[in-house]
């Protein structure tokens, strides 16, 4: 997520941990109070002990030994055996608690992202990495289960033990008990200031570290061309970059916490804290305000609170981490969403015409695509849209599926906004074949239906035959049922074709090509491109191409540069300016000689 946008959340939630953890709240409390209660019956039987050695020492000095004595001590251990068992038995609830409450959050965040991700602009993910996106939905999901599952029953235990462990020993000598609690005191002072330089460097910490996510990714993906061209260096520049950043934010997020977190970690090590109280007992005796038999319980007891101290540490570590984590959650599902048609029954699609009405759209206010568009596509003719690499040429097909909203201006469909128009109808009016194909984990025959999932099989195979892939289909293990990814290891321009053969069985009257040969090799081009010229027949055709030659029977051509419309006509008319269009051909046509010759050599 960008910063802005997480600082944004962060201003508009006070503490975004607790709304996200809202609903649970409740389960997570008495799952911590359940742990506390544990753990502070798990701590009767240590207590029981230094009772039991007192008891035991006193009536040997004194009185020689009794029954009685002896029968307290018997009940005394069966006290001490009932609560350990009892307190391990609420332990394991409060865990059971917990990960119930885990689960309630964790689906629900996750259901609630992958619906939202569904709505959001295709802009907004071409904006942003896959490591970003994998960061949320993965890690940091991930560190709000650590929260939720382990968190609340951890701090339940450790305050349990440690609240006991106090009262004990300031009921046997408070004296005593402050000398042998100091240690604690230092520890969270050295705390504080570790928790004060980490903080300022957590939020660039976790920003770096969506960085390198994405590198990694990208690196991964980019290895078939580093085989086959062997620049290795050049390649993995970026990724190399990314971890040389990582380590210096890394650097700079560590170096305050060594030496604050080393000398907290010294102060109450069960080493240290044993040594102060020998010293400090020495002390007490030497003036006579201890027994020595008394120095017991703070020599048994004192150490035991360094673990949970030491949790507590790991766990406000863990909470400030997911703190972070719920921040970039909370931006993600506050990004705005393509609002949803209604869909009004007194707006009727009147025929297949297109209307693009003072168009414009930028993925950001600096980074305008489209500006002003005006033109018309009428019913049954076949338009083409031309124009140099990043003339926006895309963006005008993704924009008429409605992908996005267009900023300014409105397109209309046979009279009716875009907007006004229910998806499920949208795409029954419209198909289209993209440059960047998609295909669903799923058969290849769920595939070719994903338009028309109740397609018999012969209208599935009529399409596949169409778009020149049911033999490559028949190939494969499972047929049409061939899992996509695990049966079909498909290459770009097959799945290009599964992709065309989609459109061809939903057979919609409006039909968007974006390139649609792109991906497909020499030998099947000319039978996809006879079958596409079928099939678009008697429908309204809107072709994005970078080939002239496919498109010069088109009844109108729109040539596109930065964003606007130069030039429009038709073949004939626009050769004849000799403008930007002239200009495009002859390139095109230089560039296919250049290619001849060099296939002849």
């Amino acid at each position: 997520m960008c910063a802005s946008h997480v600082k944004k959340v962060q201003a508009q939630y006070s503490n975004p941990l607790n709304f996200i953890l809202h609903p649970i709240r409740l389960k997570l409390i008495l799952a911590s109070v359940t742990a506390a209660v544990g753990s502070m019956l798990t701590l009767v039987p240590l207590i029981a002990i230094t009772w039991v050695i007192s008891t035991i020492f006193t009536e040997v000095t004194t009185l020689g030994g009794s029954q009685q004595g002896d029968d307290k001590i018997l009940w005394m251990m069966l006290l001490s055996i009932g609560c350990l068992l009892l307190g391990m038995l609420l332990l394991t609830v409060s865990e059971l608690i917990a990960h119930l409450a885990d689960h309630e959050i964790t689906g629900q965040l996750q259901s609630k992202i992958t619906q939202h991700l569904t709505q959001v602009p295709l802009g907004w993910f071409t904006g942003r990495s896959s490591g970003e996106v994998k960061q949320i939905m993965q890690d940091d999901i991930g560190l709000l289960h650590s929260l939720t599952a382990h968190f609340y029953p951890a701090v339940g235990r450790a305050f349990g033990t440690i609240s006991v462990a106090v009262i004990f020993l300031l009921m046997m000598d408070w004296r005593m008990a402050i000398l042998a609690l100091l240690p604690f005191l230092g520890f969270v002072i050295f705390l504080r200031k570790a928790m004060r330089a980490s903080g300022n460097n957590i939020q660039q910490f976790a920003t770096q570290l969506g960085q390198i996510n994405s590198a990694t990714v990208e690196f991964i993906h980019a290895i078939p061309i580093v085989k086959t061209f062997g620049k290795t260096g050049q390649a993995s520049q970026g990724y190399q970059q990314a971890v040389h950043s990582f380590a210096d934010v890394f650097r700079i997020f560590t170096r305050p916490l060594v030496k604050s977190m080393a000398h907290a970690h010294a102060m109450i090590s069960p080493i240290t804290i044993l040594g102060v109280v020998l010293l400090s007992g020495t002390l007490l005796i030497s003036l006579g305000w201890l027994k020595p038999i008394n120095l017991l319980p703070f020599m048994l007891i004192t150490p035991t609170i360094c673990a949970p101290v030491l949790l507590l540490h790991t766990l406000l570590h863990d909470l400030q981490a997911s703190q972070a984590a719920a921040q970039r959650i909370l931006a993600l599902l506050d990004t705005p969403v393509l609002p949803m048609a209604k869909g009004n029954p007194q707006l009727q699609i009147k025929d297949s015409s297109i209307d693009f009405h003072q168009v414009s759209y930028g993925y950001t206010a600096q980074h305008q695509v489209l500006s002003d568009l005006n033109f018309s596509l009428k019913s049954g003719t076949i338009t083409a849209i031309v124009g140099p690499s990043g003339a926006g040429k895309s963006t005008i097909a993704q924009l008429l599926l409605r992908f996005f909203d267009p900023v300014a201006g409105k397109i209309m469909l046979g009279g009716v906004d875009l907007r006004d128009i229910q998806t499920t109808t949208l795409y029954q009016q419209i198909g289209f074949v993209l440059q960047d194909t998609r295909l669903i984990h799923a058969s290849v025959r769920d595939n070719i239906a994903l338009g028309r999932p109740n397609a018999n099989q012969q209208e599935i195979e009529n399409a596949a035959k169409a778009a020149n892939i049911h033999d490559r289909i028949m190939a494969l293990p499972q047929g049409y049922q061939s899992i996509v990814g695990k049966d079909a290891q498909l290459s770009g321009g097959e799945r290009q074709r599964i992709s065309i053969a989609r459109a061809i069985l939903l057979d919609p009257p409006i039909l968007v090509l974006d390139e649609a040969t792109a991906a497909a090799d020499i030998e099947n081009e000319i039978a996809i491109q006879d079958a596409l010229s079928k099939f678009a027949q008697g429908r309204t055709l809107l072709v994005i191409a970078h080939r002239l030659d496919t498109i010069m029977n088109a009844d109108q051509i729109l040539v596109l540069d930065q964003g606007k419309i130069v030039e429009q006509g038709t073949h004939e008319a626009l050769f004849a300016q000799q403008g930007l269009y002239h200009q495009l051909w002859s390139y095109t046509e230089k560039h296919v000689h250049t290619q001849m010759g060099e296939a002849s050599c």
